[in-house]
């Protein structure tokens, strides 16, 4: 179905419904892969475990840059598309390999010379310390497959192919979780590597799904005259998307260093919940990647109306969903936390933390959807503010500030930030629905 027909005239649930299922599926088989991955160190080594906590938030930096530059890319290519100019659409898309070498270099080169001063503010363990630098130097010099997979990715993604890119991350985790076991563990006659053969396995698997979608995806380099305008605009659209996963890999450092005040135990609580959290929210993220293209294609074309249907059923979509999540961790908590350790602290730091965690979840979904939408429609300082206020101007001074009255009044942060951040987004979009050109009818 052509683009024209697909996101300007066919029903949004629709849509939605068609997107959905096979980015969710492909998200379910990562999430599926965090967990065992987890799983298989926590059984290796707890130092191992904790260090995967520790250098999480690195991950999520190379992640906020690979799939924030793939989003601007998506971005524009869906509103060239809208406008038929298709030609100026691959443009935009050539441009994106070039980008993501860049992209892979820069982490190549830095994080091979932080990672030791990184670990040691993290944690004071020498076991940790080094298990940190071991696995993140790794992720970080053989990066390539992870910064080419998330540009081609949101290329395809932008002409609404979506099953290409599901298989692609989906025999991509199906690598990292086979390699994970025979190389942390040295089976079937290979050695026993630790937290290293966990490291090999995850960018095995980033090469895998680079290399699928590279046939599909890859579109040849434009003209130089173009790079200059070209790589400004993906950058525009694209930096709330960056600086939403960025601010994630800040707070969470930082939540890390608070919680390193009173354990390295309370530190793996908080990685194991973002463990489950990935899973938790596989339809939160597909919502988020879904709704990109459409309400930044019907805003082109003026059809307002149509955008805030797409905001009005992903938001609904997502309370259904995550109420799901809600639930488990406040049902279960001390069983999610089991399957990665036996550790007696751990387990009852965590168990109480995540009932205020779960209640955190419903806020959530529009705190995490409003930016996304203002990134679609072009408002990228308010996209950018709202990243900017619930990271780093809520979660981590709440976080000092609960936490000075003791570990459990800490997790408190996760709720008050929430419903705060939603508050805010509401109000913007109040403001958006009085613009001049959000009121015009096509």
């Amino acid at each position: 179905m052509v683009a024209a027909d697909f996101f300007g005239t066919e029903k949004i649930n629709k849509i939605l419904w068609k997107l959905a299922p096979p980015i969710m599926l492909a998200q379910l088989i990562q999430a599926l892969y965090n967990i065992i991955d987890s799983f298989f160190v926590g059984r290796y080594s707890d130092s191992s475990l904790t260090a995967l906590s520790i250098i999480y938030p690195i991950q999520l930096l190379m992640i906020a840059f690979a799939v924030g530059t793939g989003v601007g890319i998506n971005t524009v290519m869906a509103a060239k598309l809208g406008l038929g100019k298709s030609k100026e659409a691959d443009e935009y898309a050539g441009v994106g390999t070039p980008l993501a070498i860049i992209m892979w270099l820069l982490f190549a080169v830095i994080g091979w010379f932080i990672l030791p001063a990184y670990a040691r503010m993290s944690t004071g363990s020498a076991d940790v310390i080094r298990d940190v630098v071991v696995y993140g130097r790794i992720v970080c010099v053989f990066s390539i497959g992870l910064f080419l997979e998330s540009i081609w990715t949101k290329v395809l993604q932008s002409k609404g192919d979506m099953k290409t890119p599901m298989f692609a991350q989906i025999l991509g985790a199906i690598t990292n979780i086979i390699l994970d076991p025979l190389l942390i563990f040295g089976m079937l006659g290979l050695p026993e590597m630790g937290i290293t053969g966990a490291a090999i396995a995850t960018v095995c698997g980033q090469i895998v799904a680079a290399c699928i979608v590279f046939k599909k995806g890859f579109r040849r380099l434009p003209k130089k005259e173009v790079y200059s305008h070209h790589v400004t605009r993906i950058f525009r659209l694209g930096v709330p998307s960056i600086l939403m996963q960025s601010a994630y890999t800040f707070y969470i450092l930082g939540l890390n260093l608070i919680l390193s005040t009173f354990s390295d135990q309370a530190v793996t609580a908080l990685g194991l919940y973002y463990k489950w959290q990935t899973f938790f929210f596989i339809p939160l993220g597909a919502m988020q990647t879904c709704i990109v293209p459409i309400i930044s294609y019907n805003y082109a074309t003026r059809n307002i109306e149509r955008c805030k249907k797409t905001l009005t059923s992903s938001v609904c979509f997502g309370f259904m969903l995550m109420a799901v999540g809600m639930l488990c961790f406040n049902l279960f908590p001390s069983q999610m936390l089991q399957v990665f350790t036996s550790d007696a602290l751990v387990i009852e730091i965590g168990s109480y933390g995540f009932h205020f965690i779960g209640i955190s979840f419903l806020p959530m979904v529009t705190s995490l959807i409003f930016p996304v939408f203002f990134q679609a429609v072009g408002y990228s300082l308010k996209s950018s503010f709202l990243t900017v206020f619930r990271t780093v101007i809520l979660f981590v001074p709440l976080g000092y500030l609960f936490s000075r009255f003791g570990l459990n009044w800490f997790w408190l942060t996760f709720i008050v930030t929430e419903v705060i951040a939603t508050t805010a987004g509401c109000i913007f979009y109040r403001q958006f629905l009085t613009d001049e050109y959000s009121k015009e009818k096509i």
